[in-house]
């Protein structure tokens, strides 16, 4: 992964990159209806892009309450360890911040992607969006 570069910003900042991949994941691939996938928690958010070469390919986003969401790598770069840098570099920023855990909705076949970076799952699986999710977090050691 030559070139590869993470930024993070406000959604102004990084609207027009991360907005792209967003709709080629969630809305296209996984037909998620744009009025589901579009919230307010958006203009609030911490953002990241993950760009290679100047070409953005993958973006998620960091709420006040911990979360990590909207965690997306275009179909085109998956399998290249993308999603695993992007998901490390939003942990090392969260410990910065000296966040006590950070969570996330996880669709249920990432699962052993978030447990391999050491989330550990809490609690049956729900549906959202239509989609089998499972809350998972990750307790930062004091």
């Amino acid at each position: 992964m030559s070139q590869i570069s993470i930024h993070a910003g406000s959604w102004q900042d990084l609207q027009a990159d991360a907005k792209v991949i967003r709709e080629a994941v969630f809305i296209q691939e996984q037909a998620i209806a744009p009025e589901d996938e579009w919230d307010q928690e958006d203009a609030v958010a911490l953002h990241f892009v993950v760009y290679i070469a100047k070409q953005a390919i993958a973006t998620a986003r960091l709420l006040e309450n911990h979360s990590i969401g909207r965690v997306a790598v275009l179909k085109s770069q998956r399998g290249l360890g993308v999603g695993r840098v992007l998901m490390q570099h939003i942990i090392q920023m969260a410990k910065q911040q000296q966040r006590p855990w950070v969570k996330l909705s996880a669709q249920e076949h990432a699962i052993p992607f978030y447990q391999s970076l050491g989330f550990q799952v809490e609690g049956e699986s729900y549906l959202d969006c239509g989609i089998a999710h499972v809350d998972m977090r990750l307790v930062f050691e004091s």
